[in-house]
């Protein structure tokens, strides 16, 4: 016969490993949420670099380099289609290089994040799309957002991609919470683009899922 002390002792232990593993079961749910059937139904897409983001000093074309790949990326994918206007997207998709630090000297405004009217070949594909005068958020009447400028970036030290639905208003192209996040270093690099690839990942998977509900109501 155990004594009371023993007893208590443990149930008590079997208590917190089940807490435990419930807590560890509710942790996993939560970093791989299914997405929404608006999401799985999109057809277009738009990439822009987070206006929040400053291009690092040592390499000022950082985030053109990484919104190209991710659309190159996603052109190979031929999941979407990339329009050249985020009014006109289902899906706009926000890229933020990382500095590999927290905090980083780097060089805002001016023309390094703007594009012109571009006509680019892929792999039987085409390419059409620009970026007029300011990024989504941005105020163009701002003297300072027009010319180059050193400034220090505070925020994610890896890459970083971010989905959102389309609003078909561009000015609130990136309003509210994203529908998906991914953030790793190196994450945004070409040719493989790791965070176009967990995109696609996360996609098939919440397709599995509700075609297995569908089957099972």
């Amino acid at each position: 016969m155990f004594r009371p002390t023993a007893a208590l002792l443990i149930t008590l232990l079997a208590v917190t490993l089940s807490f435990g593993k419930d807590k560890n079961k509710d942790k996993k749910d939560k970093s791989h949420p299914q997405l929404s059937e608006f999401v799985l139904r999109a057809q277009t897409a738009y990439v822009v670099i987070d206006p929040d983001a400053g291009e690092p000093v040592t390499d000022p074309m950082a985030n053109a380099r990484a919104r190209d790949d991710v659309e190159r990326a996603l052109m190979k994918w031929r999941r979407f289609r990339l329009v050249p206007d985020p009014s006109l997207a289902d899906l706009v998709i926000s890229v933020r290089r990382g500095s590999g630090s927290s905090v980083s000297p780097t060089i805002r405004g001016g023309p390094i994040d703007q594009r012109p009217v571009i006509f680019q070949p892929n792999d039987g594909d085409v390419r059409m799309g620009g970026q007029r005068g300011q990024p989504p958020g941005t105020d163009p009447r701002d003297p300072l957002g027009r010319q180059p400028h050193i400034g220090t970036e505070v925020g994610e030290a890896d890459d970083t991609m971010e989905v959102f639905l389309g609003t078909h208003d561009e000015d609130n192209a990136l309003t509210g919470s994203p529908v998906w996040r991914y953030i790793a270093k190196d994450a945004l690099r070409g040719p493989n683009v790791p965070a176009v690839d967990q995109f696609r990942k996360a996609i098939d998977d919440s397709e599995k899922a509700a075609a297995k509900k569908a089957q099972h109501p």
